[in-house]
């Protein structure tokens, strides 16, 4: 490998910082959005525990909105579960489109390594062929350690381009619908949330009314 490299010359430089900086991100993506970091389990019913034995207060919120994405939009769902449904559907989805930036973070990044990889590559080729055809101008054809060179620049640019782009592509791709899937989870999760404080809200109304008749 560090042949090659070495037979890229100095325009193989920039894909090797564009490689190192989307094995970055792919690794760091790869952690944050494991589903168990996302979306604890068993944290819906806990909070929905709290919410039946009326142990809801705001340190419990607090303590919930720095647990995890899904802790965030719950907390979001009980700050406003006492407002009218259209706007604490308002506020939760206002919640929720900031968790998903926080889920996409890097990921424009991700696809822009993937676009850009190979037209750095592909100006390695240029390079590459710049030097061919000066070798050609300056020895001939009768050299071809001399035109060597010039082809191995072009051809090794291309390929690490290449190299570096389609992996990077399929992890973008990847991560995208990673995020999809867990934002729609984050909803239906912080929309049953909500039903719950309405049942609940409800069985406090009937049984408030019956001990006044």
């Amino acid at each position: 490998m560090w042949e090659l490299l070495k037979a890229g010359d100095w325009p193989v430089i920039p894909l090797v910082l564009c490689s190192i900086l989307a094995l970055g991100i792919v690794l760091e993506r790869a952690w944050a959005l494991q589903r168990r970091r996302v979306l604890p389990p068993g944290l819906l019913q806990q909070v929905e525990n709290w919410c039946a034995a009326g142990e809801v207060d705001a340190a419990r919120i607090r303590s919930l909105r720095e647990h995890s994405p899904l802790g965030r939009i719950l907390a979001a769902v009980l700050l406003h579960g006492g407002e009218d449904r259209q706007r604490q559907r308002e506020n939760v989805e206002d919640t929720g489109r900031h968790l998903t930036l926080e889920l996409e973070r890097y990921l424009n990044a991700l696809g822009t390594l993937a676009t850009i990889s190979p037209l750095i590559g592909l100006f390695g080729t240029v390079i590459g062929m710049i030097e061919t055809f000066n070798a050609i101008s300056l020895s001939g054809i009768g050299a071809p350690e001399k035109l060597a060179g010039g082809i191995a620049i072009a051809l090794v640019n291309t390929a690490f381009g290449l190299f570096v782009a389609i992996p990077s592509y399929v992890f973008h791709r990847y991560f995208r619908g990673r995020v999809d899937e867990l934002v729609v989870d984050l909803e239906q999760q912080a929309a049953e949330l909500a039903e719950s404080l309405a049942r609940l809200s409800e069985r406090l109304e009937r049984e408030r009314a019956a001990r006044r008749s």
